[in-house]
């Protein structure tokens, strides 16, 4: 693709996004050169599509949040992008350790360091985390 073809479609799913990602075309020489673009319609639409239902996912999990069933950690995780594998491994824990720690009981009685811990990884205050959903 030439320089002067790259897509430019703006996007319309996310206020304010002024997003572009690196691109490699070819110039005038026949060099492949990076160029800036905000994407094209197709790219945007599946983009649109993945960011909805993470909101979704986001929106049921505050929910489940408030009534209990969840601890905030997997708010924060999935707000992080993140996966058990990869907060276990950011917290220096077993799989099966931070998938109780999910549990609003287990939550409940973190010691001080384990709740520092999660909030050093989500970067934010353990104040945020404790009380996240109430």
């Amino acid at each position: 693709m030439n320089v002067n073809e790259v897509p430019q479609d703006p996007k319309d799913f996310r206020e304010g996004d002024k997003i572009k990602k690196v691109v490699y075309a070819v110039d005038k020489e026949g060099h492949y050169t990076n160029v800036t673009s905000a994407g094209w319609e197709a790219e945007n639409f599946a983009t649109k599509q993945a960011w909805d239902a993470i909101d979704e996912e986001m929106a049921e999990t505050i929910e489940r949040v408030r009534k209990g069933e969840v601890s905030p950690i997997l708010y924060f995780m999935q707000k992080s992008l993140m996966d058990i594998s990869i907060l276990a491994k950011y917290a220096g824990k077993w799989q099966w350790q931070v998938k109780r720690h999910m549990k609003p009981a287990v939550f409940k009685k973190l010691s001080p360091a384990m709740l520092q811990t999660y909030a050093r990884i989500f970067n934010i205050t353990v104040d945020e985390l404790t009380g996240f959903g109430k």
